[in-house]
């Protein structure tokens, strides 16, 4: 496993637990409504997974588009779906995605080497 995914995947789980154990219910109720969305519904993990690769993509925020490739990945998405998602958040968000497009790219051959 790649150094940074690793320690992206350690912060995270060690951060969440700490957030958690919070006990503050309101915090609680996000959390599991944040990993609810992302369920099989109408939608399909797969197609819920792409729409918060793009929106993450958009919003540049770096930890959301790492979460969000290594669920793609897990689930089987190949990389030309990746792509052509990556290319929405590009229309939609224009040349200021380019800095996370480039962390995305890197992120993803990591993540592809750690599974």
């Amino acid at each position: 496993m790649s150094e940074e995914f690793s320690r992206y995947q350690d912060f995270r789980q060690k951060m969440n637990k700490r957030i958690l154990e919070s006990g503050n219910k309101e915090i609680h109720r996000f959390f599991a409504l944040d990993k609810n969305a992302y369920n099989q519904g109408a939608l399909s993990a797969e197609t819920k997974e792409l729409l918060g690769l793009v929106a993450s993509l958009v919003l540049r925020c770096n930890d959301c588009v790492t979460y969000h490739l290594s669920r793609c990945v897990s689930l089987g998405l190949k990389n030309e779906q990746l792509y052509e998602a990556f290319n929405i958040a590009l229309v939609v968000g224009g040349s200021i995605v380019i800095p996370p497009l480039r962390k995305a790219f890197a992120m993803l051959d990591e993540i592809r080497e750690s599974f």
